[in-house]
């Protein structure tokens, strides 16, 4: 299993769907199992002193979790290249053009997209975003001046562009906001603590852990009581208008994983779960008729700690695949 180092946030090589005229997707091609991730460094953050703007210029891949001013300018045809920003959970991403050259009349683009896309899965997914798939995208040779400032909708956001002509290129400025109330989040980290609150809203909230982990829910509260009720994946929570799921798969849009756990009831206590699946989500659930609370805390999940059943555990998922 790669070190926690290496897996500060996971990210498949990505290559954009550029013929038949599919430039809204974005598809991956198979990777090798040593070499599917790019890696995010925290480095950069200790490099910057109070107050300095961060820049420096984008690869065609490339990953970035800090503000600061980034330009790309091509050397050669660029048809496949693309830029995923992450935040900390709390935090919105705002993505402004300030130099745009590129040949739209000629098949370049640049898109900005409100979440992220792997291998044509987005986050969050279409049944947890508030926005449709194509307002999702936001295409500067569509929009040009009109729009030169993009907002996401949760703590990660992504750019994808074609650019033909050598020379040609793009500057853009990336600030982050506060959230106050995080919904759909992708960790940077294989372990943190998270609160997730939904305040009297209908709407669905997925927390992506892109690792296998050990999830530990210590507190739940859906507006009714009645302790912790799991309930068998086939059977889910069947009438329950709020409640939590957890999720596991191998790609990442939650509508598309395995049920492993339904929470239906509020209970204060610990439930624990083991989860060996590349990508572990926990999802809510919200009627709108409550304010409904999880707590919960999660860590990487190594080989021995794997081959350990503990007595708190509910049945491990996906552990041959570590």
């Amino acid at each position: 299993m790669p070190s926690a180092f290496q897996l500060q946030c996971h990210l498949v090589l990505i290559f954009l769907a550029a013929s038949k005229g599919e430039t809204r997707y974005l598809e991956v091609r198979d990777a090798g199992e040593d070499d599917p991730f790019l890696l995010l460094s925290e480095d950069l953050k200790r490099e910057l002193s109070a107050g300095q703007i961060y820049r420096r210029s984008l690869r065609c891949i490339d990953m970035l979790s800090i503000e600061g001013q980034f330009s790309f300018t091509a050397d050669q045809p660029q048809l496949h290249c693309a830029t995923f920003f992450i935040g900390e959970p709390e935090e919105l991403i705002t993505v402004h053009y300030d130099f745009v050259n590129i040949d739209c009349q000629g098949g370049d683009f640049l898109k900005v997209f409100d979440g992220w896309i792997l291998k044509g899965e987005k986050f969050p997914s279409s049944l947890d975003h508030p926005l449709t798939t194509s307002r999702r995208y936001a295409d500067f040779c569509e929009t040009g001046s009109i729009q030169r400032s993009i907002r996401s909708s949760q703590n990660v956001a992504m750019i994808f562009f074609r650019i033909q002509q050598p020379g040609n290129g793009f500057t853009v400025t990336v600030k982050k906001s506060s959230n106050l109330f995080p919904c759909n989040v992708i960790s940077q980290t294989p372990s943190g603590r998270f609160t997730m609150v939904i305040p009297h809203q209908h709407r669905n909230c997925s927390f992506s852990i892109i690792y296998p982990v050990v999830i530990k829910i210590s507190d739940l509260i859906l507006g009714h009581l009645n302790g912790l009720f799991l309930k068998k994946p086939s059977a889910g929570c069947a009438g329950v208008g709020d409640f939590v799921e957890l999720l596991g798969g191998a790609g990442l849009d939650p509508s598309k994983m395995f049920p492993l756990a339904d929470l239906c009831h509020s209970f204060h206590g610990s439930a624990q779960m083991k989860i060996g699946c590349d990508n572990t989500v926990l999802r809510m659930v919200s009627s709108g008729k409550h304010v409904n609370r999880v707590t919960f805390e999660y860590h990487q999940l190594d080989l021995q700690e794997a081959e350990t059943r503990k007595e708190n555990s509910i049945e491990e998922f996906c552990l041959p695949g570590i």
